[in-house]
């Protein structure tokens, strides 16, 4: 027996995408869980509804894989095992310096999206945007220009997909769908399934990700700048500065009570990436970095030559003719600026991805099968070999970090206290420094621990 949809959903590696509730138009529903993520409910639904959700479920071993969805589509093109299936790599940015400075990188994600409803390649484009109920973004649907710029930039948030997709379900129109490399994944299942949604979907916009994040992030930024989860109105989550380099930048965030504060993300307990605090469990078990899937993916071009220039520059990779004759014109009529990168430069722009999802992926698996837990195929093979003692145990507290920072931001939101949440994690903050400089002196050690306490006044 494989690892199915129930090993995922026990386990905890459903990302709530929904895309088994699409498959079985609602009998399986995706709930909103203790711990600010959205997942499938398993419990009661019949055994024939969990048989077709397993086929779509990205993270099922019943499921095709990135590989053979991506062999299907994009098998004339040369494949490198770090980025999948490419045409072209570009790195690059919109020309306009005033808009450039509402976007979270490059600005090329957007404008590329524009272009596509600009001439009338879809009818309408499917994004994560500022939420319309009590949640702070969802997916919606933007089918013009304006719409589509009133929603960009980064938002670090669990949302599910699935009522979007069955609200347009047959309705005669053309979307692109964007998303992260586990959401493109899923519905490239769907489309594969479906005939309706494989005419629909004539473009799928993947996104590099180096994690998910829960809802307890934008709450926990929110917090640490004053404004409690209760009174969150909203949040920037990339605030360029001109002063800085492209990534240190700030974030904003507003209260309900109209004012308004505006932080450097460095400075905050969590907002080291590297920390992983409040990541989806599913993410501790993906090796897709560059959305193998999708037919064009964006990312940040987080390479020395770039990270000195403020306004941001984007990664890209195209796997359809298309995709690169919409960049070139733009580049031709001087919109964006654009130039080649190799498969190294562009492995490189993402390192510590790399660095979780495959050398860390590979412990994680290792772990767990020790263990006796049930794990997904993946395309790397559990093990140490290759990984220093210090690189190992990196790996396993982050890991543990994950998990303490969602547990404990919980009780922290419950008894409304702060340092409910933040004393912990400091704590697992230091030991992972330890870690990694088994070598520091107790004087560093002391001092960075001042210095994390200090930032968090």
């Amino acid at each position: 027996m494989g690892h199915g949809i129930e090993d995922v959903v026990a386990r905890g590696m459903c990302i709530g995408c929904g895309g088994c509730s699409v498959r079985t138009s609602g009998a399986i529903p995706v709930v909103l869980g203790r711990y600010g993520m959205y997942e499938a409910d398993l419990e009661g639904v019949a055994s024939e509804h969990i048989a077709a959700g397993d086929q779509v479920c990205p993270f099922s071993d019943s499921a095709e894989s990135e590989d053979q969805l991506s062999d299907s589509r994009f098998g004339q093109l040369p494949v490198d095992r770090r980025l999948g299936r490419h045409r072209s790599i570009f790195a690059g940015r919109i020309a306009d310096d005033e808009q450039i400075i509402e976007s979270s990188s490059g600005g090329l994600t957007s404008w590329f999206l524009g272009e596509l409803l600009s001439r009338e390649m879809v009818d309408g484009v499917i994004h994560v945007g500022r939420g319309e109920t009590d949640q702070l973004f969802g997916y919606t649907i933007s089918d013009s220009v304006s719409a589509l710029v009133a929603s960009r930039k980064s938002m670090y948030y669990s949302t599910a997909l699935a009522d979007t997709l069955l609200a347009v379900r047959g309705n005669g129109k053309t979307y692109a769908v964007v998303g992260v490399p586990c959401f493109i994944k899923a519905v490239r299942l769907l489309a594969n399934d479906d005939p309706r949604f494989d005419r629909q979907f004539p473009w799928f916009v993947g996104l590099v990700c180096g994690h998910m994040k829960s809802q307890f992030f934008a709450e926990s930024l929110a917090w640490q700048a004053g404004v409690p989860p209760a009174d969150l109105e909203s949040i920037d989550f990339r605030v360029k500065n001109p002063a800085r380099r492209s990534y240190a930048y700030d974030y904003e965030v507003r209260s309900r009570r109209g004012f308004s504060r505006l932080r450097r993300v460095h400075a905050t307990v969590d907002g080291n990436w590297a920390y992983g605090a409040f990541q989806p469990g599913a993410c501790n078990f993906c090796d897709d970095v560059f959305a193998e899937t999708a037919d064009v993916v964006f990312g940040d071009a987080w390479l020395p030559q770039f990270t000195g220039d403020w306004r941001g520059t984007n990664v890209v990779v195209t796997r359809n003719d298309a995709a690169d004759g919409i960049l070139l014109d733009g580049a031709a009529r001087r919109q964006i600026h654009l130039e080649s990168l190799s498969a190294d430069d562009a492995a490189r722009s993402q390192a510590g991805n790399f660095r979780h999802r495959r050398d860390g992926l590979r412990v994680r698996l290792a772990d767990d099968v020790a263990a006796g837990l049930s794990v997904p195929r993946k395309r790397v093979t559990p093990g140490y070999d290759g990984l220093t003692d210090v690189r190992i145990g990196l790996i396993r507290q982050r890991r543990l970090m994950s998990e303490l920072s969602s547990r404990v931001f919980a009780e922290a939101r419950r008894r409304g206290k702060l340092r409910i949440y933040t004393k912990p994690m400091r704590a697992a903050i230091l030991r992972y420094r330890q870690i990694e400089s088994p070598g520091m002196s107790l004087r560093r050690r002391t001092m960075d621990s001042l210095r994390t306490r200090l930032s968090l006044r």
